[in-house]
């Protein structure tokens, strides 16, 4: 799905056109953007108490200089489902500037109790008019290797640009095993994704029980969707480097640093809980055992 994106951003737009995405956020869509010569336009959302929200005057002004806006729902690594009303919100402005949407939703059946994800174009048929969804698969089903991703654009004109950029890229067709792998896993899967869901809910549990216990300096943002927990461990007091050399070095873990998400990930970092719960124990009790020899 991320070469979905650059092509996307390649179709859409022209060397220099701005294009809007909401940090902390996926690594890949700055990169879409900074590789192909667009300008990166953030609207850094707002971190308070714990939650993440959209500071929407701060979203109208960077897309008055755009062309795209990326959006992400379920939001990684901030762990938000938007609401109704929040992507109505969006919708509205992005529609009053004239501003196209990439709606990544590939975290889209990670959505945790109290919570729904709500497809974007979905909402209003003009938001369809004006969006390219991308969905996978990949995450869901663990099929990243095999390389496949659906990308649904109703708009006949914005859905040409995409094929045409797709095909300037000398790709004929996905490969076989990602086309098998991915009919088998939404036409049999969902037994398997509903067991899947109430394991990693336990998982989440597991991580904030454990953070309360036993590291309460480090906090985790409650997830209302996907399986990566976003951790802030300022509460540490510890300067950028010291954190990443404690969690890399010390700790020996393989987290994502919260710095190459942007603007407001520093002091935080991303775990991913979609594992077994045996080993997610092993990598909190190696966490727990190092920040007590600092204590």
């Amino acid at each position: 799905m991320v070469s979905a994106l650059y092509i996307a951003v390649r179709a859409l737009t022209q060397p220099g056109d701005g294009i809007v995405i909401q940090q902390p956020v996926y690594y890949p869509f700055e990169s879409s953007i900074k590789q192909t010569g667009r300008k990166l336009l953030v609207n850094e959302l707002s971190y308070n108490d714990g939650r993440y929200t959209i500071d929407f005057d701060d979203f109208e002004h960077r897309i008055k200089d755009a062309k795209v806006f990326i959006l992400c729902n379920p939001h990684n690594p901030a762990g938000r489902v938007w609401t109704s009303e929040e992507l109505v919100r969006m919708g509205e402005i992005c529609l009053r500037h004239n501003v196209t949407v990439i709606a990544d939703e590939i975290h889209q059946d990670f959505i945790f109790p109290g919570h729904k994800h709500l497809v974007f174009a979905d909402l209003d048929p003009r938001f369809a008019g004006i969006t390219v969804i991308c969905t996978s698969p990949s995450k869901t089903f663990n099929l990243a290797g095999l390389s496949h991703a659906n990308i649904f654009i109703s708009n006949e004109t914005l859905r040409g640009k995409f094929k045409r950029e797709y095909a300037r890229c000398g790709l004929s067709q996905p490969g076989v095993m990602g086309l098998v792998s991915c009919k088998a896993a939404y036409q049999g899967g969902a037994e398997w994704l509903e067991q899947l869901l109430v394991y990693l809910a336990g998982n989440m549990s597991l991580i904030k029980e454990f953070l309360q216990t036993h590291i309460p300096q480090i906090k985790i943002i409650e997830p209302e969707g996907m399986y990566l927990a976003w951790l802030d461990c300022s509460g540490l007091g510890l300067p950028v480097q010291e954190l990443e050399t404690l969690i890399t070095q010390r700790c020996k873990l393989w987290l994502n640093n919260g710095r190459s998400f942007g603007k407001g990930g520093e002091g935080f970092f991303r775990m991913n809980a979609a594992c077994p719960r045996s080993v997610l124990s092993e990598a909190l009790q190696r966490l727990k055992k190092v920040t007590e020899i600092d204590a």
